[in-house]
C-alpha cells in the first residue's frame, strides 16, 4: 500500500511516459520502413522527420520515467509528502506541451537541425523551467523532511546534473566543429554520464526494496559507481570527437577512457546479482525484479561491452555512422534507462493502485519482460550483421551506399521481424499496466 498520497503523482508520469513509448515505436517503424522501401510517405515524413521524432521521443519519455520515479521514491526515502503536488500537475502539463509541441512542429519542418538537439530554443526555454519546478519541489521535500539519504541524493544528482548539461544546448555556434563539439556536452554526459547516476539510484532503491539487503552496503556500491561514472564517463566524451576537426590527442583521450566506462555498467550488474542472488528472488513482485536484473545485466551488455566494441579509434575510423552504432545505442538505451523505468512502474504499481504484489504477477506482465526482452537482443543480432557487412562492403571494398543498401535488405527484414516481437511485448505492458487500473484515492499506513 501507498506510504503517501502524494505519490499516486507518480501514476500519472508513468502513464505520459508509457503513451510517449509508444508513439516512439511507431514513429520507430516508420522510419524503418524507409529503409525498406519504396517508401510511399516520402513527401509526408522524410527519414530525417521521422528519426528525430523517434530519437526525441525517446528522451521525452525516459525523463518522464525518470522524473515520475522521482516523486514515488522521495517521499518513501524522505517519510514525508511531496512539497507541492500542484507544482508537480504544473510541471507534467508543461513538459507535455513542450514535448507534444516540439513533436508537431518537427512533421512542419520546424527544427533548429541540430542532431539530437533539433528542438526551437523557445522551447527549450520550456524544457528549463520544466526542470527548475521539479528541482525547487523535490529539494523543498527533502529539506521539510531533514532526512536525504545517498540513494537520494545520487539520483537528484543525476537528474539537476541533467538539468545543468542541458544548458550548452542553447548555444548555438556558427561553426560546425565548435557545434559538434558543445552538442556532446550535452548528448554524451546526459546518456553516459549524469543519467548513469539516475541509473544508480533507481537501482540502489530497487534493490533495496526487493532484496532487503543492507543499506549502508549498497551505498556504498553507489559510491564506486559515481567514480567510475565521473572517471570514464566525463573524459570519455572525447570517442565522439575524433573526426569533426578537433586536435589529435582526443583519439587518445577518448581511446583510452571510453575504454574505462564499461567499468561503470559492470559494476552495477554485478552488484545487482550478487545482492539479488543473496536474497534468492524471495520478494513477491517477481516481474519487477526481473526489470531490476535485468536492467543491471542488459546494460552492461548494450552500454558496456558493445559500446566499448567500436569506440577505439582504430575499429571506430571504420563503423562510424554505420549501423554498428545504431545496435550498440538500441540495447544500451533500453538496458541502462528503459529497463530501469519499467522496473520502477513495475515496483510501484502495486501499491499505486492498491492491490497486493501477487496480485500484479499477471501472466501477461511476465510475458511482456520476455518478448521485449527477446526482441531487443534480435534486433541487436540483425543491427549487428547489418552493421558488419555494411562497414565491409562500403569502408573495405569501396561500393556506394545505394548499392550496399540493397545488399543488406535481408538483415532489415530481420530486424523487422524482431521489432515487431518487441512490440508485441511493449502492447502486452502497456495493456497490463491499464488494466491495473486507476491509482487508489487513500493511502495506506506510513511504513
Amino acid at each position: 500500500m501507498l506510504a503517501y498520497r502524494s505519490q499516486r503523482i507518480a501514476y500519472a508520469y508513468f502513464a505520459a511516459a508509457l503513451v510517449l513509448f509508444s508513439l516512439q515505436l511507431a514513429f520507430g517503424f516508420l522510419a524503418l520502413a524507409k529503409y525498406l522501401g519504396p517508401d510511399p510517405l516520402l513527401d509526408v515524413l522524410n527519414f530525417a522527420t521521422a528519426k528525430a521524432i523517434h530519437t526525441n521521443l525517446l528522451l521525452v519519455w525516459l525523463l518522464t520515467g525518470f522524473m515520475g520515479s522521482a516523486y514515488y521514491l522521495v517521499p518513501e526515502e524522505s517519510r514525508v509528502e511531496i512539497y507541492s503536488e500542484r507544482l508537480a500537475w504544473m510541471q507534467l502539463a508543461l513538459w507535455l506541451f513542450a514535448g507534444v509541441t516540439t513533436v508537431v512542429g518537427y512533421l512542419f519542418g520546424i527544427t533548429e537541425g541540430r542532431k539530437f538537439l533539433e528542438m526551437p530554443l523557445v522551447l527549450k526555454f520550456g524544457v528549463v523551467i520544466v526542470m527548475l519546478i521539479f528541482l525547487f519541489n523535490v529539494a523543498m521535500t527533502i529539506r521539510r523532511a531533514g532526512r536525504f539519504t545517498t540513494t537520494e541524493g545520487v539520483l537528484l544528482g543525476g537528474l539537476a546534473g541533467a538539468a545543468l548539461l542541458f544548458l550548452p544546448g542553447l548555444i548555438p555556434f556558427d561553426n560546425y566543429t565548435l557545434d559538434r563539439f558543445y552538442r556532446w556536452w550535452v548528448v554524451h554526459l546526459w546518456v553516459e554520464g549524469v543519467w548513469e547516476l539516475i541509473m544508480g539510484g533507481l537501482l540502489a532503491f530497487l534493490l533495496i526494496r526487493l532484496s532487503g539487503a543492507d543499506r549502508e552496503v549498497l551505498e556504498k556500491w553507489l559510491y564506486v559507481i559515481v567514480g567510475l561514472t565521473f572517471l570514464s564517463g566525463i573524459l570519455g566524451t572525447g570517442h565522439h570527437y575524433y573526426w569533426i576537426g578537433t586536435p589529435r590527442y582526443w583519439l587518445w583521450v577518448g581511446g583510452f577512457f571510453s575504454a574505462l566506462e564499461p567499468l561503470a555498467f559492470l559494476g552495477m550488474a554485478i552488484y545487482a546479482y550478487t545482492i539479488i542472488g543473496r536474497s534468492g528472488l524471495a520478494h513477491p513482485n517477481s516481474i519487477a525484479l526481473h526489470w531490476t536484473l535485468g536492467s543491471a545485466i542488459f546494460s552492461a551488455i548494450g552500454a558496456g561491452i558493445l559500446g566499448f566494441a567500436h569506440t577505439w579509434p582504430q575499429v571506430n575510423q571504420w563503423t562510424h555512422g554505420t549501423h554498428i552504432t545504431t545496435m550498440h545505442g538500441h540495447m544500451a538505451f533500453f538496458g541502462a534507462y528503459a529497463m530501469i523505468v519499467f522496473a520502477m512502474i513495475s515496483y510501484a504499481l502495486p501499491a499505486l493502485t492498491g492491490s497486493s504484489d501477487a496480485e500484479r504477477q499477471t501472466r501477461l506482465g511476465l510475458a511482456a519482460f520476455w518478448l521485449m526482452i527477446g526482441g531487443m537482443f534480435g534486433m541487436t543480432m540483425a543491427l549487428a550483421a547489418a552493421g558488419i557487412t555494411q562497414t565491409y562492403l562500403e569502408r573495405i571494398l569501396g561500393l556506394g551506399y545505394l548499392e550496399t543498401q540493397q545488399k543488406i535488405q535481408v538483415h532489415y527484414l530481420m530486424w523487422l521481424g524482431t521489432a515487431v516481437i518487441f512490440a508485441a511485448g511493449a502492447g502486452a505492458y502497456v495493456w497490463d499496466f491499464v488494466r491495473a487500473g486507476a491509482p487508489r484515492a487513500e493511502p495506506g499506513p506510513a511504513t
